[in-house]
């Protein structure tokens, strides 16, 4: 077999055990405390986390420009999607080699959009990009057909990835 044919087929695999590891992440029924949480990020996690906006707020914040869906500049607030997943123990920096290479994150919205990153771009030693999980544009919070949270993705060219009314994000092996 052909080595460009086997690697295509090898990515397919791979494709196919992330988006199966979803589905069953999206199965699982809710904790009892998730009534106060606004994000959950949960999967391949050493501590799986429900978070509300207070404690979203308690976090370190920072804040960034990116164009939006309308092309206008936009300042966005809120919390590095790496410092989420730095809570939630999924392996960072040194750690991010061998197995933990196939890992990758899956955004989903209320809606039931989704978007997915490997982990090692969302990593610092990796790229230079902060993605951020934004509760504020321009100094006001987000309206109800964004928020109250959204994924900013500032250096992809389209917005594909800017996932809005963001509920959940789990990490999952596409290694399977």
């Amino acid at each position: 077999m052909p080595e460009t044919r086997r690697s295509w087929m090898l990515g397919m695999v791979a494709i196919a055990a992330a988006l199966t590891s979803v589905l069953t992440l999206a199965q699982t029924p809710a904790s009892s405390n998730d009534a106060a949480a606004v994000l959950i990020v949960k999967g391949s996690v050493k501590q799986e986390l429900h978070l509300s906006l207070a404690d979203l707020k308690a976090m370190p914040r920072m804040t960034l420009s990116a164009k939006g869906h309308d092309g206008a500049s936009h300042d966005y607030e809120g919390v590095a999607l790496s410092a989420l997943l730095a809570k939630a123990g999924v392996p960072q920096a040194g750690d991010l080699r061998g197995k933990n290479m196939s890992l990758c994150v899956v955004a989903e919205g209320t809606d039931g959009y989704r978007a997915a990153f490997s982990l090692a771009e969302l990593d610092a030693d990796f790229a230079a990009e902060n993605v951020l999980v934004a509760d504020i544009t321009d100094g006001k919070a987000l309206g109800p057909d964004q928020g109250p949270l959204r994924l900013v993705v500032p250096g992809d060219k389209r917005q594909g990835r800017w996932v809005r009314l963001l509920k959940t994000i789990s990490i999952v092996n596409a290694g399977v």
